[in-house]
């Protein structure tokens, strides 16, 4: 029932936005984020709405609740409302791929953001997985002196993040033998699960424990929970990364040792400047990187709002 809903009241507000008063059409841009119940994705979101409302653009935003069926269904839907253009945040490389392929196919511009389709997009708004994976990664080693037994946490298996985050961690891991992934496994980007797996590992490795690198911060804040709550977190680093609002408290009372910050209001920004853009052909990048950069105790407040 809710996606009839959902779909009724998209394509109701997609007829609102056919035309505005002075008689020049309003441009309508369909969204599909991987999860509304993420919050780095809800402040990317929130952004792309800020931005478009301030610029008469009407943004119809969807939840594909982390199924990338249902995120082709979502774009399908965006193609038959004759929508201007369509941002996908994408749930899977492989399986939402189908989805930026229909949206090309109509001749829609489609602007991937955050995460990344094996079919190439009109344009990528987001940031070099990889990099931050190797930020978090040499952070570890050199609180470890190069040294110690490893955990990572991966999210969703499949997606462009978890694979990114995880060659980058090898790189680091390869290129300091002395570090030992000890064990890894999906928390799939999710607090609780986190935390449960968090709690597994306690009891499987107890003090072989030295650090923990968890591929976004609600795993990152579920591996502090677990840890707090067996009285290890003194002993275990970990560092995560998206410097949500949670995770930068965290590091600034010294529970979670590091995040790397990705910018979610410069990727939401930038990817409503560039589908405008592309629907009025013209000069757009193709690829948009927003820099990564680890926060830690000494500047956390240059982070914190």
């Amino acid at each position: 029932m809710k996606s009839i809903y959902a779909l009724a009241l998209a394509a109701l507000l997609a007829g609102c936005g056919q035309g505005s008063s002075d008689g020049e059409k309003k441009l309508v841009i369909g969204a599909t984020m991987l999860s509304m119940q993420n919050e780095f994705v809800v402040s990317v979101a929130d952004e792309m709405e800020a931005k478009a409302k301030a610029a008469g653009i009407e943004l119809i935003v969807v939840d594909a609740e982390r199924s990338a069926l249902k995120q082709v269904e979502q774009v399908e839907s965006f193609i038959a409302q004759g929508v201007d253009a369509i941002i996908v945040n994408p749930c899977e490389v492989e399986a939402s791929s189908p989805a930026v392929q229909a949206a090309l196919n109509a001749k829609i511009p489609v602007i991937n953001v955050n995460s990344e389709t094996t079919v190439k997009p009109t344009s990528f708004v987001g940031s070099d997985d990889v990099e931050s994976a190797r930020i978090a990664m040499r952070y570890l080693a050199e609180k470890l002196g190069g040294k110690g037994n490893v955990l990572m946490m991966h999210g969703f298996m499949g997606q462009a993040a978890q694979i990114k985050r995880d060659k980058g961690a090898r790189e680091i891991l390869k290129a300091n033998p002395g570090l030992k992934l000890l064990a890894e496994q999906s928390g799939e980007w999710d607090r609780a699960k986190a935390m449960s797996l968090t709690e597994n590992w306690i009891q499987s490795y107890g003090s072989q424990i030295h650090a923990i690198f968890a591929q976004n911060d609600e795993m990152g804040m579920g591996a502090v929970k677990a840890l707090e709550a067996a009285g290890l977190k003194d002993k275990v680093i970990v560092v995560s990364v998206d410097a949500i609002p949670d995770a930068l408290q965290a590091v600034k009372k010294g529970t979670l040792n590091a995040t790397v910050f990705q910018n979610a209001r410069e990727q939401g920004n930038k990817a409503i400047e560039t589908a405008v853009a592309a629907i009025q052909k013209k000069p757009f990048e193709k690829e948009v990187l927003i820099p990564f950069q680890l926060v830690t105790k000494e500047n956390v407040g240059t982070f914190l709002k």
